[in-house]
């Protein structure tokens, strides 16, 4: 780290992601900014994420009580790739004709040529990111992304099992993203997880937190998948608290089910909505923002290694409130907190 950085002091102008002075090559955290929101099928916004949550983490102070300094590792944010916006914006159009009809369902020529080219949009996005996954972790980085819609963990994840067979993910999400191709959509946001399940077999084991906004057959997904994706629906989590049973008793239910190398997969409208109001799909309900550390933590004190992570579907207010970006900035500094912390563990 360069000798002149001070902690304690304010991030100056134009400074790395929570004002670090890292390059990614000097950085033993790499995160990978997303910004790709095509299936996006209410609120939008999620591909400006990563430059909000940039924006806001450089208001984080580095040490963290829980933690320590996990600044100390050093920790550096890619740049946007501009193919991927080019991507982005060509797939939103393509996808709107899609979603303005309420799917392929009618079987017309337009709409199932709009699907297959929004389809083939994401296939180059999921290559992308993988790619670029790999090529960190081949250099002995830990790697995270940032989106994004929540379409975008595919390629990370891909590259995580790979490395990382028989991995467990930790999925926090107020949906079960099981559906099989929302609206005509191979790679919907609402689908990946099912995609995570069905393609790769790296994955031992698929833990849903915070579930409250899913359709049946993704309920009877979850029944029939012979133990290998547990739901963790919100309703029983809070009735569970209601009587009396702690939080972090629940926690350790939850990691119980986990192989010994985690990947967490966060969307942040799994978080109580009051704490970031524009995602694209709030649902009232949901984790505090100590809830969700605790959970995370709970890995941790379980022994279990945290390898990877993604956050998705912050979405900064259009009025120009930062509220969402600060909410995302610091549940990813805690969340690369505990995972450098887990390597110790």
């Amino acid at each position: 780290m360069a000798t002149h950085f001070d902690p304690s002091a304010a991030a100056q102008p134009g400074s790395g992601v929570f004002g670090l002075p890292h390059s990614p090559d000097e950085a033993h955290v790499v995160l990978i900014p997303v910004p790709f929101e095509a299936t996006t099928s209410y609120g939008g916004g999620t591909s400006e994420g990563p430059a909000a949550v940039l924006d806001a983490s450089r208001q984080v102070d580095l040490f963290d009580v829980e933690t320590g300094r996990p600044y100390e590792r050093g920790i550096a944010m890619l740049p946007e790739s501009e193919e991927l916006r080019d991507w982005n914006t060509r797939a939103k159009e393509r996808a709107q004709v899609v979603i303005e009809a309420g799917g392929i369902h009618s079987g017309e020529a337009e709409l199932l040529a709009a699907a297959r080219d929004v389809n083939a949009l994401c296939d180059q996005m999921n290559e992308l990111v993988y790619r670029t996954t790999k090529h960190w972790l081949d250099q002995g980085k830990r790697v995270a992304a940032v989106g994004g819609d929540h379409s975008i963990s595919f390629g990370i994840i891909r590259a995580h099992a790979e490395k990382y067979p028989g991995l467990g993910v930790l999925h926090l999400d107020a949906h079960a993203d099981l559906r099989v191709a929302y609206e005509g959509f191979t790679w919907s946001h609402a689908s990946i997880m099912y995609n995570v399940s069905e393609r790769i077999p790296g994955v031992k084991t698929l833990v849903q937190v915070g579930l409250r906004d899913m359709s049946q057959e993704e309920h009877r997904y979850i029944e029939d998948s012979k133990g290998r994706v547990h739901g963790f629906f919100d309703a029983t989590l809070q009735n569970k608290r209601f009587d009396g049973i702690p939080w972090n008793r629940q926690v350790d239910e939850m990691v119980a089910l986990l192989p010994q190398q985690v990947y967490l997969s966060f969307d942040i409208d799994g978080l109580d909505p009051v704490l970031c109001p524009h995602t694209g799909t709030p649902v009232p309900g949901g984790l505090s923002f100590p809830e969700a550390i605790a959970l995370i933590s709970g890995v941790v004190r379980s022994g279990r290694t945290i390898v990877g992570f993604d956050l998705t579907e912050v979405a900064p207010d259009p009025e120009g409130s930062e509220w969402d970006g600060n909410v995302g900035a610091r549940l990813l500094y805690k969340m690369i907190g505990w995972m450098l912390k887990s390597q110790k563990a």
